[in-house]
């Protein structure tokens, strides 16, 4: 492995001047460019096209912030959604477009080029250190991170906070109220409260959502299923036990989370729906099952939840 691919996997990019260092002139530097070798996906910054182009957009997202901390050194720390990336948050429903950083050096706020520039203060116990870089404790990211989203979005977000260990409901309840006076903070009381580590995923976490807005009764995330001499059936992402009603949300991620090392997706699959079955055959229980495009089409799903729901009655 080359110096400039060495640097590539080390920290993401390799800058104009390390192509120097490994023997590249100008001319070589943009021949490299034209022909997709090499990316240049910021001033003075590149990578390997085959790399850059096998990441999706948070991948390259935690590499344009390696290169703008790289560019900006000790007066910047990551902060808000690129903050949540390096943390390793899952990431929904929020720009990637910029990079932003909260400037620890007194500097005004702005947008420069690929860079949003906040300003705001850091204490020194707000600030931790993930691959080397500084950034913005998770908490304090995650609500930063959302100040101009959707409650949906939000929701998302803060679960996915709480189910990566990031945070505690109450600390993040705690720093909700210290920042809740702040600019485009005030509309997350709501999925502040809702958040929970239950949620396994985003389209969970879009499911509660979904069924609060529309006056459908919470279920219990996560619910336990028992066969009548207790022994635990599974375990369904939503569970509306006075309805005898289950709900699963099905996703590629799901199955993608399920699948063992050397295992054929479609028997994840096929495992799933055995599952289910045994445990409609036990317990006479009915099963809804929501995927994505579902969120899409808000009427037909209300309509069907509904009808579940008093069929389950």
């Amino acid at each position: 492995m080359d110096m400039l691919a060495a640097l590539c996997v080390a920290q993401g990019f390799f800058t104009r001047g390390d192509a120097r260092d490994a023997g590249y002139d100008d001319k070589a530097i943009a021949a490299a460019a034209r022909s997709g070798l090499w990316l240049r996906f910021r001033r003075g910054y590149y990578t390997l096209g085959v790399l850059w182009t096998a990441m999706d957009d948070v991948e390259r997202h935690r590499v344009r912030s390696a290169a703008v901390v790289h560019s900006l050194g000790d007066s910047v720390v990551l902060s808000h959604v690129s903050a949540s990336v390096a943390h390793g948050l899952d990431i929904w429903g929020i720009p990637l477009d910029r990079v932003h950083v909260t400037r620890l050096d007194g500097g005004a706020g702005r947008l420069e080029g690929d860079v949003v520039h906040h300003t705001g203060r850091a204490l020194d116990d707000d600030i931790t250190v993930s691959e080397g870089r500084p950034v913005m404790r998770p908490v304090r990211a995650a609500i930063e991170a959302v100040g101009r989203s959707s409650g949906e979005v939000a929701l998302a977000h803060f679960d996915s906070l709480l189910r990566c260990g990031l945070a505690h409901p109450d600390e993040l309840m705690n720093q909700f109220m210290i920042m809740e006076r702040w600019p485009f903070t005030q509309h997350l009381h709501l999925p502040v409260r809702m958040a929970d580590p239950r949620s396994q995923s985003v389209g969970e976490s879009r499911g509660i959502w979904f069924f609060f807005r529309h006056g459908v009764p919470a279920p219990v995330p996560q619910f336990e299923v028992r066969a009548a001499d207790g022994t635990l059936l599974g375990t369904c992402d939503w569970g509306w036990p006075h309805h005898g009603l289950l709900g699963e949300f099905d996703g590629q991620t799901k199955y993608s989370r399920l699948l063992r090392p050397g295992q054929d997706p479609g028997s994840v699959v096929f495992a799933e729906k055995h599952r289910e079955d045994a445990i409609r055959e036990e317990t006479g229980r009915r099963m809804i099952r929501i995927v994505w495009s579902d969120y899409d089409r808000p009427r037909l799903l209300l309509d069907r939840l509904n009808r579940m729901l008093r069929k389950a009655d």
